[in-house]
């Protein structure tokens, strides 16, 4: 098993550190714009940066698309959707049909 060599990068905001593969994503940054609250809090890092860059950020944006369109952006994945189905039924919207 080989691993891989890590790098030690600083970001714009001055934060070093050690990253393996050629992701520009500072580790500390992304953790201190984690939203506390929210449905957007529940996800992991990339699913939540897959939602952000498509401009969906609240649960009636969401819920104009349909789990197949979500499930196509980078950085959503599979164990993302439980989470976003109830938060979505929490507000008595679901997903658009297909």
């Amino acid at each position: 098993m080989t691993t891989s060599k890590k790098t030690v990068r600083t970001c714009a905001n001055g934060h070093s550190y050690m990253k393996s593969s050629d992701c520009p994503t500072c580790p500390i940054c992304e953790q201190e714009r984690k939203p506390d609250t929210g449905f957007l809090s529940l996800l992991s890092a990339p699913a939540r940066r897959a939602l952000e860059h498509n401009g969906i950020t609240t649960l009636e944006q969401l819920a104009s698309y349909s789990e197949k369109e979500i499930l196509k952006y980078h950085g959503m994945g599979p164990a993302s959707m439980p989470k976003l189905r109830t938060a979505l039924n929490e507000k008595g919207l679901s997903f658009k049909n297909e």
